[in-house]
């Protein structure tokens, strides 16, 4: 019988292994399916991990970022991460918690986002052989003839009990259709951790707390086949706010530089709320937990102190260290006011001016607003500033008057959000 453990019933739970009892410490665990039984398989030796992400976008983005550094710190302790990404899920689409399917994507795109994704995670884990890897479902379930894979794994589950996980039930309550097609997703999650066991001795799967009844259907298949597997899921993050972690009124904060410049990722942590940082140094850094404890007793303005040691080192991590350098000088720059020798945070095409570009049009480009209505309202609110003056007029055209020198402009929303554009 496989045992739910949460983490109300681990609070008294003194782990032996060090990789469990960092993960604790730091935060990261919310539900395991056996932590005593996982504790022990940790004493005996270095393990095989994973954590597996859909090629739904050729970037993964900030809600992929915990899973990602929960692996990294077991590679740092000698294990071995699998980052699977989803070949032939994604031609499906994980219906958890969702209010309606994913749009089907073709081969050619998911490809496309495959190597997108492989792109980002080589930034924080060392892939090479005997180190870590990256596997595709689509390698195992390809293979499968539809009939052979009712006869071999289709009598292992039961719509009655798919019927109980939450992910399933949320959508049929709120009268939201749910295809075959769906439903299926978590019997090929479950035969993906079944497989990566057979080919690679994997054992662990860790995963959002939203994936928990896909993970406990591989763990329950790989008990039935004689396999010890362990399920570790982490905690929903929410932001101080009760915000969703890494969700932004223009959108998903990408991983890639290719979709979000290193500055612009930067100063999304820079603008980290005040109750917010020490939990995030825990959870995105690699800093000590004693130095972590340290900066856990600034206050005020040294606050902000804090704040550009979690944003400088996450981008370090993610883009690198001479990017995370590079963004926090042009940070404090803009932050000062003393931005002429400063590069750009963004680069817009000089046509631009000739067509005579917006305010608001230029507020959504820089990320800034998700919409014109968006960026309306904040025009509305006196939050927006065009080369330090306030602006308050919604219908302002931007020209070549206002390029400074350099062929560039000065553009602020609020206190926390700023960006200096050059048209070329």
């Amino acid at each position: 019988m496989t045992i739910h453990t949460t983490i109300d019933n681990s609070r008294n739970f003194r782990p032996k292994s060090e990789a469990l009892q960092l993960l604790i410490e730091r935060g990261f665990l919310h539900q395991c399916t056996d932590l005593e039984a996982l504790d022990a398989r940790l004493m005996e030796g270095p393990i095989t991990a994973y954590a597996g992400f859909d090629a739904t976008a050729d970037s993964l983005h900030v809600g992929h970022l915990l899973p990602l550094m929960a692996m990294r710190w077991l590679q740092k302790l000698d294990h071995k991460p699998i980052l699977l990404v989803g070949g032939g899920t994604t031609r499906i689409g994980d219906p958890s918690f969702r209010s309606e399917s994913r749009p089907m994507l073709d081969d050619a795109q998911i490809e496309h986002n495959l190597n997108g994704i492989r792109a980002t995670v080589e930034r924080l884990f060392d892939l090479s052989e005997g180190e870590g890897r990256m596997a595709n479902n689509a390698d195992w379930l390809d293979e499968f003839r539809f009939l052979e894979f009712l006869r071999e794994f289709g009598t292992h589950f039961t719509v009655n009990r798919m019927m109980t996980f939450d992910s399933v039930r949320s959508r049929l309550e709120a009268q939201q259709p749910l295809s075959v097609l769906e439903f299926c997703y978590m019997m090929l999650q479950a035969v993906d951790f079944v497989e990566l066991n057979k080919r690679f001795d994997c054992v662990l799967q860790i995963g959002g707390s939203d994936q928990w009844g896909n993970i406990v259907n591989g763990v329950d298949l790989g008990r039935r086949a004689g396999k010890q597997l362990f399920g570790f899921t982490l905690p929903l993050l929410t932001t101080a706010s009760g915000s969703k972690m890494g969700k932004t009124a223009d959108g998903a904060v990408w991983l890639s530089p290719e979709r979000l410049s290193s500055f612009g990722f930067w100063q999304f942590w820079r603008n980290t709320a005040d109750g917010d940082v020490v939990r995030f140094l825990k959870l995105f850094t690699d800093l000590p937990l004693a130095e972590i404890g340290r900066l856990s007793k600034l206050e005020g303005q040294e606050l902000n102190e804090a704040k550009k040691i979690l944003a400088t080192q996450v981008t370090s991590i993610v883009h690198g260290p001479e990017a995370a350098r590079a963004a926090m000088e042009q940070g404090e720059a803009l932050f000062s006011g003393n931005d002429e020798g400063t590069e750009p945070t963004h680069e817009l095409p000089l046509a631009l001016l000739s067509t005579r570009i917006g305010l608001l049009e230029l507020i959504v480009k820089i990320g800034f607003a998700g919409s014109n209505s968006e960026a309306r309202r904040l025009v509305q609110g006196s939050s927006v500033k065009l080369n330090g003056t306030l602006i308050l007029d919604e219908k302002r055209q931007i020209s070549e008057g206002d390029i400074r020198t350099g062929d560039r402009i000065s553009l602020s929303v609020g206190r926390k959000r700023k960006a200096l554009v050059q048209f070329k």
